[in-house]
């Protein structure tokens, strides 16, 4: 019967990352049980740089010897696209554009990798596959995540259009109300009700002739709404 003081032994396996991966374990759990953390203030600052060897799960998504330049244009080609409207959407926005900058530079650290390997006469491939499926742990990862997160944008900003096309209706169909009654209407008259949507009257005009010209049977109390 083992006692607690010893480690439970380590599952044989044939597999290289495997074999790795439970030495790698076994060293930590060691290690954990002598170490305090960095003390110092240098100390901490290494070590919360330790992640921007790749870069992967940084705080920051641009490393320093990347170019603040093009992140800023790979930022803006994902707001050209999504186009936000709200604090939310732009903050969602960012997450992708960051998660993409992150995922595009796993094959340049991958090739690295392998440059580094046959310059340094490596006896085996076998060497490089811990590196190697580090890498695709957290491009697995960055995948599932840009992923998520394009879709919960998406249905943020499909239900904000939803709900904009409902208010918009809404304002449209009172201009038709007071035209038919021969009533002055401003628009401002419906946005002070209705926070977070603004319309041009322009807007409005347009969309109430729209509905009279898809349902002209139903809008009929306003025929003489102009509908060309």
């Amino acid at each position: 019967m083992a006692t607690p003081a010893q480690a439970p032994a380590t599952p044989p396996t044939t597999d290289p990352v495997d074999r790795w991966l439970a030495r790698r374990s076994l060293i930590n759990r060691a290690n954990s049980q002598h170490s305090t953390g960095p003390r110092t203030e240098p100390g901490k600052q290494r070590s919360s740089l330790n992640a921007l060897r790749h870069g992967l799960t940084a705080r920051t998504a641009v490393l320093p010897t990347e170019d603040p330049e093009a992140y800023q244009r790979h930022i803006q080609q994902f707001l050209d696209e999504y186009q936000p409207a709200t604090a939310t959407e732009t903050q969602l926005v960012h997450e992708i554009a960051n998660t993409a900058w992150r995922l595009n530079r796993i094959p340049f650290l991958e090739a690295e990798l392998l440059s580094a390997g046959l310059l340094s006469n490596a006896p085996s491939p076998h060497t490089l596959i811990p590196q190697l499926a580090t890498l695709g742990l957290h491009g697995s990862r960055l995948s599932r995540q840009f992923q998520k997160t394009v879709e919960q944008l998406r249905d943020i900003q499909e239900e904000r259009r939803r709900l904009e096309r409902r208010k918009l209706t809404e304002a449209a169909e009172l201009f038709l109300r007071h035209q038919h009654k021969g009533l002055p209407w401003e628009p401002a008259e419906f946005v002070s009700d209705q926070p977070g949507f603004v319309f041009s009257k322009e807007q409005i005009e347009r969309h109430a002739r729209k509905l009279v010209r898809q349902n002209p049977a139903f809008y009929a109390s306003a025929a003489h709404y102009s509908a060309t």
